[in-house]
């Protein structure tokens, strides 16, 4: 029987997918650093384990050669995604994960640039999250309503929900690496909060700030577009955090400097946004494109985004050991469609 292996199982939202593919009736195999955690989570759900560290490369590739796929949700993934890349393709495995970081994005693109993901029969999708998933497919959609776009910018706001840990920590790792976008068809790096604009989603209007999310990477493989910026709304104390970070992000660049903050970020923050929170809060997201004639618009409306990575992350799952996949590297767009996303309860897209 096929199955799948939940790498970083335990962590708050790798828990959430665990219980949505029992949900729906899959057993996948359990796995991570730690045995303690691993073994509690397999008994709460009847799921066997496998504790290892990804850094052991037999250990790793003994236990994805029990399955015919990985859902890697171990991050900080500038630190993981390279090994259970190279895992996959050693052992001709897929690969999927629910990064939104750019870095992981071009370097597993860059894994197949000579067709060895294609060659050896597998899919590598990252970002089969609330990164890059909704925003991938709303872009797909825009883009497809205009010959020669030249632009895409995308807009997204988060309704009453919350960030995770992992989340917060990925943040501190990759804090050096400022903003990020695209133009001319190459990713340039900008300062944090580069760029501001009002928009209104729907609730009047909003700031949103420019920020490195992962579709300046994966907008470009999925819609051709050369020029991509993207939009985040925040608190106002979190943009000035932000812009701060410009002046004093240098002297916390060190890895001690970093560590310890992600070790203050176990000891103060909750693990993540609460069941309430996953169940009644939301996210909205506008995508645009533009050839300098025309412009198109439209606005998706999604569940939590922690909730909605479960959601989308386990079916891309199913739909993969059901043999309903690309080989090669792919975006969640090119893969399953730009309708992809609204095959899921509480997602509504309307032209704007």
């Amino acid at each position: 029987m096929k199955n799948f292996l939940i790498y970083g199982s335990y962590g708050y939202t790798g828990n959430l997918i665990v219980e949505q593919a029992v949900k729906q009736g899959m057993k996948p195999l359990l796995a991570g650093r730690d045995e303690n955690l691993l073994r509690a989570q397999a008994e709460k759900f009847g799921l066997e384990y496998r504790a290892f560290s990804i850094e052991d490369s037999s250990a790793l590739d003994a236990a994805l050669l029990e399955v015919d796929a990985v859902l890697h949700c171990a991050g900080p993934f500038v630190l993981t995604f390279r090994q259970m890349g190279e895992a996959c393709l050693r052992t001709k495995r897929h690969y999927v994960d629910i990064s939104g970081e750019i870095e992981g994005f071009e370097a597993l693109a860059l894994m197949d640039a000579d067709a060895e993901v294609k060659l050896a029969g597998i899919m590598f999708l990252p970002g089969g999250g609330f990164d890059v998933v909704p925003s991938d497919c709303l872009s797909a959609y825009v883009a497809s309503k205009i010959e020669n776009a030249t632009h895409l910018e995308i807009y997204i706001k988060g309704i009453d929900s919350g960030v995770s840990r992992g989340t917060a920590r990925s943040g501190i790792e990759n804090m050096q690496r400022q903003g990020r976008i695209r133009r001319d068809g190459k990713i340039i790096s900008v300062p944090n909060v580069w760029d501001a604009k009002m928009i209104d989603f729907g609730r009047g209007k909003t700031r949103v700030i420019s920020v490195g999310w992962g579709d300046v990477s994966t907008g470009y493989y999925s819609t051709g577009i050369p020029n991509i910026t993207t939009y985040m709304g925040f608190p106002a104390a979190m943009v000035n955090s932000m812009r701060a970070m410009r002046f004093i992000g240098p002297l916390l660049y060190s890895r001690a400097a970093r560590d310890f903050l992600k070790w203050l970020i176990g000891k103060t923050l909750p693990s993540g946004p609460s069941r309430e929170q996953n169940e009644k809060g939301f996210s909205l997201l506008i995508a645009e494109v533009t050839n300098g004639k025309q412009t198109a618009r439209a606005k998706l409306k999604t569940p939590e985004a922690y909730y909605l990575t479960a959601l989308t992350s386990v079916e891309i799952m199913k739909r993969i050991l059901d043999g309903n996949y690309k080989t090669g590297f792919q975006t969640p767009s090119k893969a399953y469609g730009a309708d992809f996303i609204l095959g899921f309860e509480g997602v509504k897209r309307e032209d704007v």
